[in-house]
């Protein structure tokens, strides 16, 4: 299996864990873990690349690792709480990739309560294995928004991806919220008028 020269774990095997959708006030939380068999060019933090080239790049990411992709919706998210979807998420996928024999890397500084891997910040830039993570995650949620931008055009999930921008909260005000909204997060400018 592939490993980068800043990858060394068992084996030389690195699995990276990277999630998307985490401070959206819409739509789905996707985390995704992977393991890549052959090094793969342009690989970087999903949020530096251009939709299009993340969307080539999950290609040929899917057609040359090991992945497993996890996603909660906005209402498991509501009922469950963003900390307690990510800590299943990351169990999720350790317990996946338990007989892989690698060591198990997650972008970021928390473990979430969650165990059977280690932290490191910024890991989606640095390390071949996690920006794979963080592209799958990334386009497996955009997908998902392009799909309620079609149901509700009007809150522009499109451009958006559920993100709190300023037009995505002036829609929110002059709407309500859609059935893929996130009713537990908090919006400030909004707080006033009992949306959440």
């Amino acid at each position: 299996m592939f490993f980068g020269d800043d990858e060394v774990g068992k084996n030389g095997v690195i699995c990276g864990i990277d999630e998307a959708g985490r401070g959206c006030v819409a739509g789905p939380l996707c985390v995704a873990g992977c393991i890549l068999k052959k090094q793969i060019a342009g690989l970087d933090d999903s949020k530096k690349l251009s939709e299009k080239r993340r969307n080539e790049l999950f290609t040929e990411i899917t057609a040359n690792s090991h992945y497993k992709i996890v996603e909660f919706s906005n209402s498991q998210v509501d009922e469950m709480g963003l900390s307690k979807c990510l800590k299943a998420a990351l169990e999720s996928i350790v317990e996946f990739f338990k007989d892989f024999d690698c060591e198990i890397i997650y972008d970021g500084n928390t473990t979430f309560g969650a165990c059977g891997f280690k932290t490191l910040v910024k890991a989606d830039a640095t390390i071949p294995a996690v920006s794979a993570a963080s592209i799958l995650a990334k386009v497996s949620r955009d997908k998902k928004m392009l799909e309620f931008d079609k149901k509700f055009p009007e809150y522009g999930f499109k451009k958006n991806k559920g993100y709190g921008s300023k037009t995505h909260i002036e829609a929110i005000s002059k709407f309500g919220l859609s059935p893929c909204h996130r009713k537990s997060f908090h919006i400030k400018s909004l707080s006033q008028k009992s949306l959440f």
